[in-house]
């Protein structure tokens, strides 16, 4: 099953490390850390142009997504309700 990120972005729930509130995790210096790795070996991609509400880790890449944790929360809901 995928889970619809955004734009024309989806992505299979297995390949779904965790779901991040953007505002929450910046803060935090590991993620920045991360982050900038990922920057640096191009495994960030950015699903839109508008302000980014959440982060989406997978197992190969990290997805910046304008749409919020808890919609993301509920999409996964219904996708994983489906199996």
């Amino acid at each position: 099953m995928y889970l619809h990120l955004g734009s024309d972005v989806s992505v299979n729930v297995n390949e779904i490390v965790g779901i991040f509130d953007i505002e929450k995790v910046t803060v935090q210096s590991y993620m920045n850390e991360y982050l900038s790795y990922c920057q640096k070996n191009s495994k960030i991609y950015y699903v839109s142009l508008d302000m980014p509400k959440s982060i989406i880790v997978c197992t190969d890449t990290v997805y910046i997504s304008n749409v919020s944790c808890l919609t993301l929360r509920k999409r996964f809901e219904e996708v994983s309700s489906v199996r």
